[in-house]
């Protein structure tokens, strides 16, 4: 087999819930072949090409980013720690989709009910948990939505949504988008210390009723523990009134305030991680 072409090419396609973004030949000639490569949840607009340090360059317990390894989640350097993963599934119109992604460290706990949230935790509270860590056919295939890259939070119809700080979190939160997104979508950034250094995560509240007015026209804001985000709906999910809480880590070099809303959730610039790495444990 000839060695793969590792140039890309970016596409740009209708907002699916998983949406590609490159394409990668395999081959040369008339006979090469094609991988796909998205990023999960995203609608995304072309993004520039992008090397990546393979995944065995790396040590254990830190992530490729760019042409450099950095270090995951962790307090301390001695933490324990997650690589990120390369993993695949068929999307829904048979396409085999490659994308990369973090998975919950083996130290968080799985049960979701450990965890705080945006909303009111009670039990089935979780009615779509995060599944891109597993093999494809153990991922969500429901028509076209294909794998989740976040947790769906059931909550009745005009709950507050308010902010949760996160685990580890520096400082303040910062409003970075509002708007349309996954239905009307707030996102915030989070400055987390992890393995030692400083690391910037995003949130993504989607399918929303509404922001929260103090947020409209404001992005930029300092946002804390407890403040109003938005209240649940159903805005882009007609019909399935729920919270989609999505996070995604910030790859280096990037800063998420001048990312357009696309590529805040396109894999060149964000990796979408398990959020259980990142919320903070449930007293």
């Amino acid at each position: 087999m000839n060695p793969p072409d590792k140039r890309l090419r970016t596409l740009r396609l209708a907002p699916w819930p998983l949406a590609v973004v490159a394409v990668a030949s395999m081959g040369a000639g008339s006979a090469a072949r094609e991988r796909t490569v998205v990023a999960p949840h995203s609608e995304l607009a072309p993004a520039p090409p992008r090397m990546t340090v393979a995944r065995a360059t790396c040590p254990a317990g830190m992530l490729p980013d760019g042409d450099s390894c950095v270090r995951l989640p962790g307090e301390d350097e001695g933490a324990p720690e997650a690589e990120s993963a390369s993993n695949a599934h068929h999307e829904a119109h048979g396409r085999w989709a490659v994308y990369d992604e973090i998975p919950r460290r083996p130290d968080r706990a799985d049960d979701y009910g450990a965890y705080r949230y945006p909303v009111p935790y009670r039990p089935g509270l979780v009615v779509s948990g995060y599944d891109l860590d597993r093999p494809d056919e153990m991922q969500r295939h429901l028509k076209e939505r294909v794998g989740h890259g976040a947790i769906d939070l059931a909550a009745p119809r005009g709950t507050p949504v308010t902010l949760v700080a996160l685990d580890h979190q520096q400082g303040d939160a910062q409003v970075v988008y509002v708007g349309p997104l996954f239905g009307t979508t707030v996102i915030t950034r989070h400055t987390i210390r992890e393995g030692g250094a400083l690391r910037d995560y995003i949130v993504l509240y989607g399918h929303l009723e509404a922001p929260a007015a103090g947020l409209v026209g404001h992005v930029g804001a300092p946002v804390r523990e407890g403040d109003t985000i938005g209240t649940v709906g159903d805005s882009g999910s007609p019909g399935l009134v729920h919270l989609h809480l999505e996070t995604r880590r910030v790859r280096d070099g990037i800063d998420a305030a001048r990312l357009s809303p696309n590529a805040m959730v396109d894999g060149a610039s964000t990796v979408v991680c398990d959020p259980r790495n990142v919320l903070p444990p449930s007293p």
